[in-house]
């Protein structure tokens, strides 16, 4: 007789990471050269993200330096980009200019998740006390008098496992089954009036090196160039409005689309056939009730998310990341993984997270908000302001970092780089 359908099992660990994005990895990393021992959970069996948040700030690209993958990951396949740019038909209305900050991260990365994703996972394999779970889902957060005491993980048509770790970050993004099994509100806040449709193309030209937002009427589209040798495009629709939009059809919207981009009309009408070539999301932001319980932290979006506007996702979580391992260690080597120590993630990055809200929030409506003449007006005399003066790089810095660039704290480190590989 074969096997039976399901081997229950029981593992141990320090950490158990839910999610293999961006933080939860470079979080996994950050762990294991630190000594601890880290299972990290995915319910996906591949690496893919298509679509996922890709434009590197300059401070998520401090943070991926600090841990000597942010060369490897590029060579894999990126694309360097100057900065951001606002345009109504041919006039530039903003030229957010990168190169005006201190090298060597004076631009922004347009890199590929799956690039990221495969580099960091990479090194963590080089290191030991590393246990890589893809393809199970969390079903469960096991609780011992009210402190979470891991997770039980399922691998459909194979497995269960119970995993017992001394505590559980869910690093699972936006639709955190982590944070819902925990019974955590999400936060969610409709503060902005737009979603995007994202779709490439391919390059027609020679790179771009910019991040252009097409103002059209009521909507604006982002344009930049992505691996390999493509541009990739973000439809700003209004909030709820992709039904309406879809019923269209695929020739309404092309017409549309090249009225709006009247230089890619032809790779247009050529190469966008379908409406399955567009991948809606849903733009919104949240910030849950609480990102730590007793034995239990939520990081990334799974703590708080934010528009697609200033690309700062991705950067914030690795920041997050960052900030999380010292206090992770420090809870660990005192054996209490209480709320109120874990809590000093919360405290250090909510205010952070609260001021992007605040400021993409701002920038929606300057650069897709409507008003007639006088708002032309005061946004032309704002983007002088960023564009032409030093207090534009000063906002430019803070965009670019945050008020303060967060750093890696690799003193904390006791494992080499490039340890053996786990077996």
């Amino acid at each position: 007789m074969g096997p039976a359908p399901w081997q229950d099992a029981t593992a141990h660990t320090d950490v158990l990471v839910v999610g293999a994005g961006p933080a939860g990895l470079a979080l996994t990393l950050m762990l294991l050269r630190s000594g601890v021992q880290v299972t990290l959970a995915e319910r996906s069996t591949s690496l893919r993200r298509d679509f996922h948040g890709e434009i590197l700030q300059p401070g998520g690209q401090l943070v991926l330096d600090d841990l000597g993958v942010l060369k490897g990951a590029s060579a894999r396949g990126a694309h360097a980009l100057d900065g951001f740019e606002v345009r109504n038909r041919h006039k530039v209305l903003l030229d957010i200019d990168y190169r005006r900050l201190p090298p060597p991260h004076n631009r922004l990365l347009a890199l590929p998740q799956p690039h990221l994703l495969a580099e960091l996972l990479a090194a963590c394999e080089r290191q030991p006390g590393f246990t890589y779970l893809h393809g199970h889902r969390i079903s469960a957060l096991p609780q011992d008098a009210g402190r979470t005491t891991g997770a039980v993980l399922v691998r459909p048509g194979s497995r269960r496992i119970t995993v017992r770790a001394a505590v559980v970050v869910g690093a699972d993004g936006r639709f955190s089954k982590t944070r819902a099994l925990a019974g955590i509100t999400a936060g969610r806040r409709e503060v902005f009036d737009q979603d995007v449709a994202w779709f490439t193309l391919p390059a027609a030209g020679p790179p771009q090196r910019r991040v252009r937002i097409h103002r059209a009427g009521t909507a604006a589209l982002l344009v930049h160039d992505t691996h390999p040798d493509r541009l990739r495009i973000g439809w700003t629709l209004p909030h709820g409005a992709w039904n309406q939009v879809a019923a269209q059809g695929i020739d309404g919207i092309r017409r549309e689309l090249a009225a709006a981009l009247p230089s890619h009309a032809d790779a247009l009408h050529t190469h966008l056939t379908s409406l399955s070539q567009l991948s809606l999301l849903d733009v919104f932001a949240a910030h849950a009730d609480t990102w730590t319980r007793d034995g239990l932290v939520l990081l990334g979006d799974a703590a708080h998310t934010h528009g697609p506007l200033g690309a700062q996702g991705i950067n914030l979580a690795l920041q997050d990341a960052a900030v999380l391992h010292p206090v992770l260690l420090d809870a660990l080597a005192a054996g209490d993984l209480r709320q109120e120590r874990l809590g000093a993630f919360e405290q250090q990055r909510r205010p952070v997270a609260d001021a992007v809200t605040r400021i993409q929030r701002v920038q929606s409506m300057a650069f897709f908000g409507t008003g007639g003449p006088v708002a032309e007006f005061l946004r032309a005399r704002a983007a002088a302001v960023v564009t032409r003066t030093p207090a534009g790089a000063r906002i430019t810095s803070r965009i670019a970092y945050g008020r303060t660039p967060v750093r890696v704290r690799t003193e904390l480190f006791t494992a080499a780089a490039d340890g053996p590989r786990a077996a």
